[in-house]
């Protein structure tokens, strides 16, 4: 009897030992998840930068882009370069037949404080492609805007006195001013302008193809994020010639086409009226939503700039930049 008493014991000691009779646990699987195959699908578009693009130029707020203030001289600005954008060629063949005819701007003369009916009318063809000519607002604001070709000298008068006078203006250059001037334009971006997209070499935009089109743009672009931590979505074509295919284009690339609803003929050096006749001009041609292009060459505007500012805030204008439209 104690024989099998004992034998019972070690029987049970040895279930229990085993660990037989237990819950057995399952081993956790691993929460690791693989990643899709990406897609073998072709692409023979240009595909943009990771850093923020221009803003859509129909439903949102259009304003520069600057690199963060380092304060070193890696650029001309202190600003830490920006990634350069590779921008895409939609439509490169013009497969949707858009109009290539140009569109050469014409703005007539404003008068009595009223836009003229053809700059109300382009501003309807414009629109259609997120770029202007006019505010339309009504309200009596003016947005100063200059053209920037090369350099002579009194561009940096015009910006002391819009210094002195609190104005924000954008001024409009090419890649060739940008590389022959470069404490110009970096002075004007530390200042608070806005340096816009005049076009690298200054094509006639209703005479090239639309990829020249892209490497116009971004070519300029591109040097002002690499050399002044600086982009502007605003975009001027070079002698204000474009066509429907050009203005599709540009609004692909996120810029906003900005014409003009006044100006004069100030851009030959050789004919000086002075400065009281630039006064008078640009004066009498003002109107609410005014879009002024004037030419940064031109002696007489920089004469004329502190008369003209003040006359017109006289008749109840106020100097707006574009970005705050």
């Amino acid at each position: 009897m104690k024989k099998c008493i004992i034998m019972l014991i070690v029987i049970s000691l040895c279930f229990t030992l085993s660990g037989c009779g237990g819950k057995t646990v399952a081993p956790v699987e691993s929460q690791t998840q693989t990643s899709a195959p990406s897609s073998d699908v072709a692409t023979t578009e240009k595909t943009t930068s990771p850093d923020p693009a221009p803003m859509d130029v129909t439903t949102k707020k259009l304003t520069p882009l600057c690199g963060k203030d380092t304060g070193t001289r890696e650029t001309y600005t202190g600003f830490e370069p920006l990634p350069k954008r590779n921008m895409p060629i939609v439509d490169p063949d013009n497969i949707r037949k858009l109009s290539t005819e140009a569109i050469n701007h014409s703005f007539g003369v404003s008068k009595n404080g009223v836009p003229h009916e053809i700059s109300l009318n382009n501003q309807k063809i414009y629109e259609k492609h997120g770029g202007l000519c006019l505010d339309t607002s009504g309200k009596k604001v003016i947005y100063l805007t200059f053209d920037c070709g090369y350099e002579n000298g009194n561009t940096e008068k015009i910006l002391d006195t819009l210094k002195q006078k609190g104005v924000t203006a954008t001024f409009f250059v090419t890649l060739d001013y940008v590389e022959s001037s470069p404490e110009l334009v970096a002075r004007m971006i530390k200042e608070g302008h806005i340096v816009g997209n005049h076009s690298a070499k200054h094509k006639n935009f209703s005479k090239i193809s639309r990829t020249e089109m892209v490497e116009e743009i971004e070519n300029l672009d591109n040097h002002l994020r690499e050399r002044f931590g600086y982009s502007a979505p605003f975009f001027r074509f070079p002698e204000g010639a474009c066509s429907e295919s050009a203005l599709d284009m540009v609004q692909n690339l996120e810029f906003k086409s900005v014409f003009w609803s006044s100006a004069y003929a100030d851009w030959d050096t050789s004919v000086v009226r002075g400065k009281q006749y630039a006064v008078e001009t640009v004066t009498q041609r003002l109107h609410p939503g005014c879009i002024l292009l004037l030419h940064s060459v031109s002696k007489d505007n920089a004469e004329a700039m502190g008369d003209i500012i003040d006359q017109a805030r006289e008749q109840g204008y106020e100097f707006k930049a574009l970005s705050d439209m």
